[in-house]
């Protein structure tokens, strides 16, 4: 339990690449809208920064209903990317997003390692994009379909190509579905990303038993919430101690003490996602909870606590 009891204010500051944050929390692409959608639930302000939803070049319909499901202890989703398109969002959600009062980062995917380039050329200049994050679960349309965050080489290729591109620092968002997370990390730090975010969605399935039918009509879809958390923050472990660029943890993060966990496992921020559909205040609950924290243990700053898991 944390104490909320301090007598002075302790340094959330985050710094990754040239970006700095004021706080260590942000909102996970694809659970936050486009930050409209929150606005009057929390102060937008307070955050440390918002991650939107997807964007890819061209506007995605994304998969037929119904792509969301209920599990214990998370959910299981398959809305298939569904956006905007890149013209639509400078247009009709960047404007409002530069008045938010925090950091914007714009996650970004692609079929092709072109299409990423293009979209980071794109997004160089655009006032108001504090960052990118790179979306590399997507499926390579040019190899087979294989995901470019499968295949260390692929997820370089792309980062490699964005970096070349992009104006803002470059985060790149890891898939679990791996065999070695820590090697995808170590891949794309080699290749110029400037921080790592994990974990993107586990892939999972849920059956209706009476209709003998897939509950999603896409069959299977990423499971997030509570139920991943422990595989997230096992992953973050490893992670953090394999590569030097800061590490952004997501994964089942609904309270302080859950994303404090991720800090002293070697993240340097964190991300709220699923839990932003049932209580839209966690990411301030968080931060608050952070700062109480520190102070009950007497910390100057969050990023004296980064990585301070104790082993013996």
């Amino acid at each position: 339990m944390i104490v909320h009891a301090t007598n002075s204010t302790p340094d959330l500051h985050v710094q990754i690449g040239t970006l700095k944050l004021d706080n260590p929390v942000m909102t996970a692409s694809g659970t936050f809208g486009y930050g409209a959608e929150f606005a009057g639930l929390l102060d937008l302000s307070r955050l440390g920064a918002i991650i939107v939803k997807g964007i890819s070049l061209k506007p995605r319909a994304g998969n037929p209903p119904p792509r969301i499901v209920e599990t214990a202890c998370g959910m299981l989703n398959a809305i298939g990317l569904e956006n905007v398109g890149l013209e639509r969002f400078l247009v009709e959600k960047m404007p409002y997003l530069r008045q938010c009062g925090t950091r914007v980062i714009v996650n970004i995917l692609g079929d092709t390692v072109a299409e990423y380039a293009q979209l980071a050329g794109r997004l160089a200049g655009v006032a108001g994009v504090d960052a990118l994050e790179v979306n590399i679960s997507c499926p390579n349309v040019d190899k087979g379909g294989v995901a470019f965050g499968a295949v260390p080489e692929m997820a370089a290729a792309v980062v490699r190509a964005v970096k070349e591109h992009a104006g803002q620092p470059v985060i790149v968002k890891l898939s679990p579905n791996v065999t070695d997370v820590a090697l995808m990390a170590r891949a794309v730090e080699d290749a110029g990303a400037d921080a790592v975010s994990l974990i993107n969605t586990l892939i999972g399935m849920a059956i209706d038993i009476h209709a003998r039918r897939p509950k999603l009509a896409n069959r299977t879809g990423g499971l997030s919430g509570p139920a991943v958390k422990p595989v997230a923050l096992r992953m973050v472990w490893q992670v953090a101690q394999a590569v030097r660029i800061p590490v952004i943890g997501i994964g089942g993060i609904a309270t302080a003490e859950d994303a404090l966990e991720f800090v002293l496992a070697g993240a340097s921020a964190v991300q709220v996602g699923t839990a932003n559909f049932y209580n839209p205040r966690a990411a301030e609950e968080i931060i608050d909870g952070i700062s109480a924290y520190l102070g009950q243990y007497q910390e100057p700053s969050l990023a004296a606590i980064v990585g301070t898991l104790r082993h013996d």
